[in-house]
């Protein structure tokens, strides 16, 4: 609650002595001078001595902008003053004794535009103005960044020893600039950032992670597309390790390179995958069919798909195939499965396996399926050929009816395909599936333009174990993280099985007119991905090489679920913080730690892995028990049985696997002795499903 204050009888207790009760009055004092300006909660900032470093913030405004959803935008939790690590001072802010000490002693302000308290850290408005409507940062000096609507803006003397981050593109006016003060930091922004959080300034977390702001939690749930083409010639044991420190667990590798055999694409295929799984990234075959693969489509003219021009249907990068003919459909189905079968993958992921195209019916040169196979079957179903929709039949009942047995057509392709690669399991069992398939319950208009229909594919759910991959369409592509939580929503009515739903997010160039940032960066992409994530079991991203350095180091709070933390002191006097998430959670932490009262084996130097729920944790005494370093797959609960033996459960729709902090000797799965699968010196491969392990470690 926010009020005015006007002057009344404080009684203020002192048990603590005479610096206590010389605080009192300062904090009288402190009422005196600002009881016309802010809110009460400011009146709190005084009597703590510190803040604690939990990842609070408080905007000291009635009015907090878009400042919360900056900051829960990677985990961070709206607190009192008193509590906050990172405060928010607002244009106009009075100076403040109170708030310049808490900065020295190692709290974050967050200083917007002109005001007393910025003067008083010395960023005081000069003489001239600036018209403002494109910068360049720091964080990514190439991007352009560009304001929807320009402003006139002062141009700001800065305090010595202050980093500009951000500019005015043709003055080099500064626009956002970071101080460094004592044990804290203050971070300028020259207005405030937007409705949103990022049309101004897409890059204000990033900067204050520059000046000592840590990300707050850690999360390993992400996926991200790759494309050999971008990452042909890398170091690949260094892209795995960056993968993982960005919270991707599974990696969905463009298949169709690696279709044919050719000894060094393969030999790179199977350095990727011991890269990613000795880091503990699960490695998937991302198929795109009715596109099989360059060779091919060039081999076999004879099965090409056509369009309704009848020219074969290569479309953008995509060569498609009449997977509907049996010849073509029965030789794709051999080759799939000795590509599935000759790398050790942990999944296979059909995506986008409808038709073209994002016009429709309305664009002839563009649309399929218009092969003589098609045809042939709609004809006897019908009783005409649907090539007559493009000249003498173009009434709206025959386009629908055409339309539905389009739509009719895609979801018996994706059941029998999924069939197929299920009978691959009898070799791999624990072979992950994922059918990737474009939202057509946000944007109506997808099932006429490409035959995509949820509700025709959701059903399949009930009697084939794998994961719908929900496509954000490229025609909402410009709308705000909010639409994550409205197209959760219209699922709900068409399938039980919540759990198996995820949402994929294209991180590239839009075809719109969005602003600031052709590409989703910076603020704009941790509000996606945490809604997402706050919505959907498994987020994915479209695709790995799209996403920017500056962005990384957040991205894994981003992906986290944290419904709140605190810290209290126990009956025994000790320290205690409690954690409350939706999924598994990395929390920060240093030495050993006790999770619910025992020693917790889940976690490294740097971070505490704890599942779903509210946990409580405190610090232990120096351990050398085994530790379980990392995880890939929803833990369960985990425990130290002694030194040398770690006992986990956990569940996973593919493979897990578990990173050590020694080499392993002994491994049981359910009870039952098992023989080692590794993959690394201390990395175990584990089977799918929901187990209890105990392993025996060096």
């Amino acid at each position: 609650m926010h009020l005015r204050i006007r002057r009344v009888g404080y009684v203020l207790a002192c048990p603590r002595g005479c610096a206590a009760k010389r605080r009192a009055k300062s904090l009288v004092r402190l009422l005196g001078k600002l009881k016309h300006t802010l809110p009460i909660s400011m009146f709190l900032l005084a009597a703590a001595a510190s803040a604690a470093e939990l990842p609070y913030f408080h905007v000291i405004s009635r009015d907090a902008g878009s400042w919360p959803e900056i900051f829960s935008s990677v985990g961070f939790e709206a607190q009192t003053a008193e509590k906050a690590h990172i405060l928010v001072a607002r244009s106009g802010s009075p100076a403040s004794a109170e708030l310049m000490e808490r900065v020295e002693k190692g709290a974050i302000l967050v200083l917007e535009g002109e005001s007393p308290l910025a003067e008083a850290f010395g960023f005081k408005p000069g003489k001239q103005t600036v018209r403002v409507s494109s910068l360049r940062d720091v964080h990514r000096p190439t991007l352009p960044i560009i304001w929807q609507t320009a402003l006139d803006l002062p141009v700001m003397e800065l305090p010595a020893g202050a980093t500009i981050f951000a500019h005015e593109r043709w003055t080099n006016a500064p626009m956002t600039a970071g101080l460094k003060r004592g044990a804290g930091a203050v971070l300028w922004v020259a207005t405030a950032p937007g409705e949103h959080g990022y049309e101004r300034f897409p890059y204000i977390l990033e900067a204050l992670s520059d000046l000592g702001m840590a990300a707050p939690f850690r999360s390993s749930r992400l996926w991200a597309f790759f494309d050999y083409s971008y990452r042909s010639r890398v170091d690949l044991d260094y892209f795995a390790a960056r993968w993982r420190k960005s919270g991707i667990s599974a990696l969905h590798v463009a298949a169709w390179h690696f279709y044919e055999a050719d000894p060094e694409r393969d030999q790179y295929l199977k350095k990727l995958i011991e890269a990613c799984h000795r880091e503990g990234i699960l490695v998937y075959a991302w198929l795109e069919l009715p596109h099989v693969s360059e060779k091919f489509w060039a081999d076999h003219p004879e099965w090409r798909e056509k369009t309704a021009v009848q020219q074969d249907a290569q479309l953008d990068w995509r060569k498609l195939m009449n997977l509907t003919n049996r010849d073509c459909f029965h030789a794709v189905s051999t080759g799939v499965k000795q590509l599935v079968t000759r790398f050790d993958w942990d999944g296979v992921n059909l995506a986008e396996l409808y038709f073209e195209s994002l016009e429709g019916i309305g664009n002839p040169s563009r649309f399929t399926p218009m092969n003589a196979d098609v045809r042939a079957q709609f004809k006897a179903q019908a009783g005409f050929d649907p090539i007559e929709l493009f000249s003498t039949r173009k009434d709206a009942a025959s386009r629908k009816l055409f339309l539905d047995f389009r739509s009719d057509l895609a979801r018996h392709m994706q059941q029998e395909w999924l069939g197929e690669l299920e009978s691959v399991r009898a070799q791999k069992p624990d072979l992950d599936l994922v059918l990737t398939h474009v939202d057509d319950q946000f944007d109506k208009g997808m099932k006429d333009a490409i035959g995509a229909d949820a509700a025709r594919v959701l059903p399949l759910l009930d009697t084939h174990a794998f994961t719908f991959l929900i496509e954000d369409p490229a025609t909402v592509w410009n709308l705000g993280a909010q639409r994550y939580q409205t197209i959760a929503e219209r699922y709900v009515p068409l399938t039980p099985h919540r759990d198996r739903l995820a949402i994929d997010l294209n991180i590239v160039d839009r075809y719109q007119n969005v602003y600031p940032t052709k590409q989703q960066t910076g603020t704009e992409l941790f509000q996606l991905v945490h809604s997402a994530a706050a919505n959907f079991e498994r987020v994915a991203l479209y695709f790995e090489n799209s996403l920017l350095t500056p962005d990384l180091e957040l991205l894994p709070s981003a992906a986290t679920v944290v419904k709140h933390i605190d810290e209290h002191i126990d009956a025994r006097g000790k320290k205690v913080t409690t954690v409350e998430s939706g999924s598994t959670v990395g929390l920060p932490w240093k030495g050993a730690a006790l999770v619910d009262g025992h020693l917790w084996p889940a976690g490294d130097d740097e971070t505490v892995w704890l599942p779903a729920g509210t946990h409580s944790v405190e610090p232990a005494k120096p351990s050398s028990a085994a530790r379980l370093v990392r995880l890939n797959g929803e833990l369960k609960s985990a425990r130290s049985v002694n030194a040398g033996e770690i006992e986990f459960s956990y569940q996973s729709t593919a493979r897990a696997i578990a990173v050590l902090d020694r080499a392993p000797r002994r491994i049981r799965i359910d009870g039952s002795e098992r023989k080692l699968e590794m993959v690394g010196p201390t990395t175990v491969l584990l089977p799918r499903g929901e187990h209890l392990v105990t392993i025996t470690a060096e």
